[in-house]
């Protein structure tokens, strides 16, 4: 297992490291095993959040007796300083430890991440978590290239998690600029919500970029724990037929699949575009069900709401076809 620095924070971890949302699949003991199974090949980076409903329960229950063995990230999509403050104090309870590695101020747009860094905000808390010991480093999370930007520019922000991966490059420049400024970045998304089915080649793309401090999967199943540890221990160079491959990935998936670049906003009628499809990736890719209809409850436009103006394509760079991609997901949730 190679090991890396995680920026500014000095923590040093596997480059391949376990993202825990899919363990809401599964149960305790299933978690349990996994994370043993981790232990054993050198993973020592776990990734959870408030968000991910079961999946801190579930990996407190599992560190049990081998907490020290991983530096544990969790997240909360808290904005003010009382409700991060408590959201830190449920992470605490829930992963059974007195102390966590790195908490992620989790996916805000830029008028929300105004409000976290404002009097009263959820960087207040976070600070004073860090001063008593309650948290070792902070972090940010982003799906949005201007969130991206921004980060890189706060003294606070240690480590940034962004997705990258074959088919969404859009972050690349940033992703260097975080080596450049020692800012760890955790790469999520790596198999893009699970549009990539070969989880191998989409690793070895993702590990081939020097700037990638770790890699993310989410893993539920020995299977694909393997697999993953398989793809992380090839240190060779992209392969000519593995250079082909992802070309051919690009062409299959360009023409149905959303970067989350938000080029096509804003939207006529307020739909959050990107955020549709994302969740449509829940639903559809992770097996996650309810907890992706959970998700798309929250927006105050659905899919449904699109009156097909088509203004949104206009603005897309990759052409997708917004306009069906949007009614074939109205159908999946039902509204």
């Amino acid at each position: 297992m190679e090991y890396r620095v995680l920026g500014k924070t000095g923590l040093t971890i596997s480059r391949l490291g376990f993202g825990g949302i899919p363990i809401q699949r599964i149960d305790a003991a299933g978690t349990r095993k996994l994370c043993l199974q981790m232990k054993e090949a050198g993973i020592n980076y776990i990734d959870t959040a408030r968000g991910y409903t079961v999946s801190e329960s579930y990996l407190g229950e599992a560190l049990e007796g081998i907490r020290g063995n991983f530096v544990l990230a969790t997240k909360s999509m808290a904005r003010t300083k009382e409700a991060m403050a408590a959201d830190i104090e449920t992470s605490l309870k829930n992963l059974r430890t007195d102390y966590i590695d790195l908490y992620q101020v989790h996916n805000p747009n830029m008028a929300q991440l105004e409000q976290v860094i404002a009097p009263g905000g959820a960087l207040e808390a976070l600070l004073e978590a860090r001063e008593a010991g309650k948290i070792g480093h902070i972090g940010l999370t982003a799906h949005l290239i201007d969130v991206f930007e921004k980060a890189l520019e706060l003294p606070w922000v240690e480590t940034i998690m962004f997705p990258y991966n074959i088919v969404e490059s859009q972050g690349e420049d940033l992703i260097r600029a975080c080596q450049e400024k020692n800012i760890g970045f955790i790469d999520m998304k790596p198999l893009a919500g699970g549009a990539i089915e070969d989880a191998t080649l989409a690793l070895r793309y993702i590990l081939a970029n020097d700037a990638v401090t770790v890699a993310i999967p989410g893993m539920a199943e020995e299977t694909e724990l393997k697999q993953n540890l398989a793809a992380a221990h090839d240190a060779s160079p992209l392969r000519e037929e593995e250079l082909a491959k992802i070309e051919a990935i690009r062409k299959e998936l360009g023409t149905q699949f959303c970067r989350r670049c938000n080029y096509c906003a804003p939207c006529t009628v307020g739909i959050n575009i990107s955020g549709v499809f994302l969740f449509e990736g829940y639903l559809s890719r992770y097996g996650l069900e309810d907890w992706a209809r959970s998700r798309y409850a929250t927006l105050s436009k659905k899919a449904s709401d699109c009156i097909g103006c088509g203004v949104c394509e206009s603005r897309c760079p990759y052409n997708l076809p917004i306009r069906a991609m949007l009614k074939k997901a109205a159908g999946n949730f039902g509204e």
